[in-house]
């Protein structure tokens, strides 16, 4: 406890106080922290993305080289390749800007006596601090273990992005499961057709590749196909339902009350996506600076945030 500000200081996990706006010197930390990469060194997240992209190249090889490309349908091989790729692309682009964006990760330790005389509380007015990393917690921030920082509006911490999904990168997130859905989905109608029309062809000239070797592949694609398909889905139906009600996956697990005014509905779609709704909503780039990148660079390569 602490009183030398006219106000009591509580090391406590929970239950916030301070507004999700308020933040730390921006002219110092925020500004250190811009010009950093963002990237967790946590050994079970590295495995889960590198085995994320693995798949998704596995998926497209199967496709292109063992559907695709031997198909006597030019204009069929032409569509379905390139709306297989561009959604593989989309996928990853959104995956690695969910990995190396800061999630809305509070400042370590500024919970320092200046910072405090900064916020002008009021004589009496209880703060929280987090002990684990002596930060000043916003209102609906939490600790997260593996990350080792309090991210703000955390929704959960996600090992297949290696990041935990929160305030900046929610939008990156929810159109990574999106992405991979789609083209699981549409992983699985060209082995359906492909199958038939090895079988209506009794297996002659149905792919570059021998008969039982095609029937692997293709068994393979089509048991990643469903579990992603499965899984993005919910996931993707659970962060759309979250976003509207205004309420993250913590907060609904743990019965929260709502001490802040919940945005509804489009408020809430708005406030994640930025903006009336347009194609930049399901745009990963978007916002993407590659001259920051390229300066970054400049100055001797990026450094890690965590």
């Amino acid at each position: 406890t602490m009183q030398s500000s006219g106000h009591r200081f509580r090391d406590v996990e929970h239950h916030p106080l301070l507004a999700e706006n308020d933040s730390y010197d921006s002219s110092s930390s925020e500004a250190d922290m811009a010009e950093r990469v963002w990237f967790i060194r946590d050994g079970c997240g590295m495995v889960c993305a590198v085995m994320t992209w693995l798949l998704v190249v596995y998926a497209d090889f199967v496709v292109t080289f063992v559907m695709l490309l031997p198909s006597k349908d030019f204009w069929y091989s032409v569509i379905n390749g390139v709306l297989f790729n561009c959604l593989a692309v989309l996928a990853l682009s959104s995956h690695l800007r969910t990995m190396l964006t800061d999630p809305g990760a509070v400042p370590k330790g500024n919970a320092t006596k200046e910072y405090m005389d900064n916020l002008q509380l009021k004589p009496g007015e209880v703060i929280y601090k987090c002990p684990k990393c002596c930060s000043i917690k916003p209102e609906r921030a939490h600790h997260c273990s593996i990350c080792k920082r309090c991210i703000r509006k955390m929704d959960h911490h996600c090992p297949w992005v290696n990041n935990c999904v929160g305030e900046k990168n929610q939008r990156f997130f929810v159109l990574f499961t999106m992405y991979i859905a789609l083209i699981s989905a549409h992983a699985l109608i060209l082995c359906g057709f492909q199958f038939f029309s090895c079988v209506r062809g009794q297996w002659t000239e149905c792919s570059d590749f021998s008969p039982p070797v095609t029937v692997i592949l293709m068994i393979f694609l089509c048991l990643e196909g469903f579990l992603f398909l499965t899984f993005t889905a919910v996931m993707f139906g659970t962060q759309i339902h979250s976003i509207c009600n205004d309420e993250t996956e913590i907060e609904r697990l743990k019965s929260e009350k709502p001490t802040w005014e919940r945005r509804l509905r489009w408020e809430g779609m708005k406030s994640v996506f930025g903006g009336q709704p347009s194609l930049l909503w399901i745009n990963p780039f978007a916002g993407f600076r590659i001259r920051q990148i390229l300066l970054r660079s400049k100055k001797g390569g990026p450094e890690f945030s965590v």
